[in-house]
Formats: structure tokens, sequence, C-alpha cells
């Protein structure tokens, strides 16, 4: 087959490009460039002097497209830079604002995978010519064809390095025409076959977040300020508005007690954040929104299975209720510490993606 790949200049999209060519594969490889060029990027690279390399986004992109240059010229593999800064900052930009603004905290990744990198970045590449025949990217995870001929998205054999979470959003289009090579090896196989092929990047570090600088300086918003209160209401300090904190946040709070105090609850209406003691920020339900469901077409009736509130927890048993205009509500067996909404919930069947969608609001 003829398969391009996405590429990011970093160790997994390199070996995952590596090993589809070495299967004998037609490979090429494309890189998406979404750092903008004009406007608020050039006010918000002055501020960030230095080299960042522990993000996706940011101003030195240029150095991780000539990170993927580089390997590609070294596997034998043509090379594609396509600019999808506009795209970018219409679909994932426009949420991450619009979310944070109204008192959630968005995960830009995951509409960044489903939007961007799976659908805008191979739409660029056909119609600018770059025939292929399936689209390819260094996610650990799988997919599968159930025997009804539904393609199905698995978690990665590697439980510490499982990317399913972030790949909920896919459609059955976009799993029908994509492939993981590397869902069924391990971080440290994939670096020991870069530095058996001498790849570049064997040893770079992963990217650990989507941006590394201040979160102020992609809203472009002005200071709002509002209270901190407790639980009952008191007020116990002041903020510069509520898209500073998250769900679950101990420190920088700038208020002090006699025990520890955390973030329970944001109100966008009233401009509060609301602090508690840590038992506070435990619940075993939440309302979720904007469901994806890949497993079957729609929840049925009320399901047993396993979720995760956040890429690195362990999967929790939990039981699904369907509400009205396609939401769920969601009974966790346990408590579960800072459910935050704005961030996904994504539900499994044994190591299967059964679907999953943003959480809208927790509760008792």
């Amino acid at each position: 087959m003829k398969i391009l790949v996405g590429m990011s200049g970093g160790v997994d999209s390199s070996t995952a490009a590596l090993l589809l060519k070495e299967q004998g594969h037609e490979v090429v490889g494309a890189t998406m460039a979404i750092w903008g060029k004009e406007g608020v990027y050039q006010e918000i690279q002055k501020k960030l002097p230095n080299k960042t390399h522990g993000a996706c986004f940011g101003p030195d992109e240029k150095e991780d497209i000539e990170s993927a240059k580089k390997v590609c010229k070294q596997i034998g593999i043509e090379f594609h830079v396509f600019d999808c800064a506009k795209q970018y900052e219409e679909i994932v930009l426009k949420n991450f604002k619009q979310e944070y603004l109204s008192a959630r905290t968005p995960n830009p990744c995951i509409w960044c995978n489903s939007r961007i990198k799976f659908d805008v970045l191979p739409h660029l590449a056909k119609i600018n010519g770059i025939r292929f025949d399936k689209f390819a990217t260094g996610h650990y995870a799988r997919v599968d064809k159930s025997e009804d001929g539904r393609y199905l998205l698995k978690a990665g054999i590697s439980p510490n390095k499982d990317q399913s979470y972030f790949l909920y959003r896919l459609s059955q289009e976009q799993l029908a025409n994509i492939l993981l090579p590397l869902g069924s090896y391990t971080k440290d196989e994939i670096r020991n076959i870069a530095k058996d092929f001498s790849l570049d990047v064997a040893e770079k570090p992963d990217s650990q977040d989507f941006y590394e600088g201040d979160y102020n300086e992609l809203l472009q918003i002005q200071p709002k300020r509002g209270n901190i209160v407790d639980t009952e209401g008191k007020i116990l300090g002041e903020h510069n508005g509520v898209w500073n904190y998250t769900i679950g946040q101990r420190k920088g709070l700038g208020i002090s007690s006699s025990d520890a105090l955390y973030v329970v609850e944001l109100r966008s209406e009233t401009n509060e954040v609301v602090v508690g003691f840590r038992e506070k920020t435990f619940k075993d339900k939440l309302e979720a929104t904007n469901l994806n469901w890949i497993a079957f077409d729609e929840l049925s009736g009320i399901r047993n299975c396993r979720a995760k509130i956040r890429s690195s927890q362990k999967p929790q048993e939990v039981r699904i209720y369907p509400l009205g205009n396609k939401n769920v509500k969601v009974e966790f067996e346990n408590m579960q510490s800072s459910i935050a909404p704005g961030q996904s919930i994504v539900f499994y069947d044994n190591d299967t993606v059964l679907g999953g969608g943003i959480i809208d609001k927790a509760g008792e």
C-alpha cells in the first residue's frame, strides 16, 4: 500500500514510518504546521525566547519540522509540510478559549486529533495531489474490525503508554482509513528500534503538554477580578480570572488555611472560585454530553463498563444511563477525585473503546 504518515518530529511517528517502510509499503511523510505566523503569535513568540521542546504547539515547531524532514531523508521517503494553522485556530484554539472562559477545563489534544491530525492533514495532502491508501500515525492504540464489519478502536498493549483515550472521537470513516502500527509495541521497544536504525530522534523526549507557556497568552483576555470562597460562601481571597484555575488544584491559590485547600468548583456566572478540603474534591457521579460512540451507533440502555476521566487513570467501574439529547449520566463504583467539566470521559469494554463524551457536570 501507499501510506501517508503524520510526522511530528518525535520518535514515535518517525519509527511508525520506518516500520511501515520496512514492511514493504510505499511511505510518504507529512507534517502539519499549526503555529500561526502573524498577529498574536508574533507577540507570544517575543515572550518565549527560549526553546521549549516540551509541547506540540509553540513557535519552535520549525525545529520539529526539520527533525521530521531529516528522518524522512534518512529512511528514504518523501516529505511534505501542510499549513493547518488557520484550521487549528478555528477549531482547537477557539474551543480552548470558549471552554476556559466558561470555567471549564478543555483537552485540546482530543480535538486536534479528530478534527486536524486525522481530518485536515490527510485532506490537504489529497487536494495537493498526494495519493495514498491509508493514513498512519505514531499513536499507541489499535484498530480492529468486528464480525459485523464495524471498525473498533482498542487500547495499546502497553498500559503505561496507551493513547486510545485521545482518539475516542474518531469516526467510522476515519477508523476505516487509518493504521496505528505502534499499538502492539511498548515505548521501550520503539526507542530500541529507533536506536537500531540510528534514527536521530531515538532519544528525543516526548511532548508533555500542548503548550508550555502561560495559557493567558493564548486566551488574550483581560484579568477579571472575583472572589475565592469556601463551600459555605465565605470570602477567603481574590482571583484574577476563573480560567486560571482547575478542579483539584491545590498550589498557587494565594490563601492560607490550617489544612490544604483545593479548588472544588468554578462558577463562571458569579466569577467565583470555590475551595474546600480534600474530601470535597471527591464525587461519584457525572453527566456527559457531545457523545461519540465507536462500538455502536448509540447507547440503547443502561450499561456497565469501565471508564477513564483522564488519560493516565486506570479504568474505573461505572454504570452508564442514557439521558435525553444523547447525553448520559455516569455512576462510579468508587469515588473519583477532581472530576473536571470540559475534560473527556472515555468508556471501555476490556480493551475496546466504546466511545466517550465531554464531562458537563459532576454530582454527589
